[in-house]
């Protein structure tokens, strides 16, 4: 049994990542690229793409033409990968114990989001798993220029949130995320040590 996820007693603010800390994203990501890479007759493990995780897709591509000695177009074909995602997303699920969290102290404590995703899809993924009335607070790609490792998107949820970043603690599942948190000068919490990803 896995400890349950607490708030740090510090904590003035909370903020959250969404891909793989509030949405199971990953498998929905996978069968995307899965998907399409089968049409350039490419059959895509699992192992090989997580391997890959948090590159963006046209890097990915790039990758795979390493990889397979293919010249896949990469722009063409990130964007069809991104285009088929949209499509299957519906798919996703919520990470139950992140979720739980949110609604635990909705209303009771200032909370927002801060991915590295775009802000159309963030929306959509928010809506999905039932989410979207949570939080009016979310930054995207879009609204900053240094992405994760570094700590501009979680520093402008702060701001945001009128919250000084020692008293603000960040959900991530991914190193470049828990980096930028402990950069911005805040509590990091590696959700994925409180449940099995």
């Amino acid at each position: 049994m896995k400890k349950q996820l607490a708030i740090d007693s510090r904590a003035k603010a909370l903020i959250f990542d969404l891909d793989g800390t509030l949405a199971d994203t990953m498998p929905v990501h996978y069968l995307a690229y899965r998907n399409i890479l089968r049409q350039y007759g490419i059959d895509y493990s699992y192992e090989m793409f997580m391997s890959l995780a948090g590159v963006p897709a046209i890097g990915t591509i790039k990758k795979i033409n390493e990889i397979f000695g293919t010249s896949l177009a990469p722009e063409e074909v990130g964007n069809a990968k991104e285009d088929e995602y949209e499509k299957i997303m519906h798919q996703m699920k919520p990470i139950e114990p992140v979720v739980e969290l949110v609604k635990r102290y909705h209303g009771k404590l200032p909370m927002s989001v801060g991915t590295g995703g775009y802000r159309r899809l963030a929306l959509k993924s928010l809506q999905i798993i039932g989410l979207d009335n949570y939080f009016d607070i979310l930054v995207s790609a879009e609204d900053v220029v240094n992405h994760k490792p570094h700590p501009d998107t979680f520093l402008r949820c702060a701001e945001l949130m009128g919250v000084a970043p020692g008293y603000c603690q960040v959900f991530e599942d991914g190193q470049p995320g828990m980096q930028a948190a402990k950069t911005a000068g805040m509590m990091a919490t590696l959700v994925t040590d409180y449940f099995d990803s």
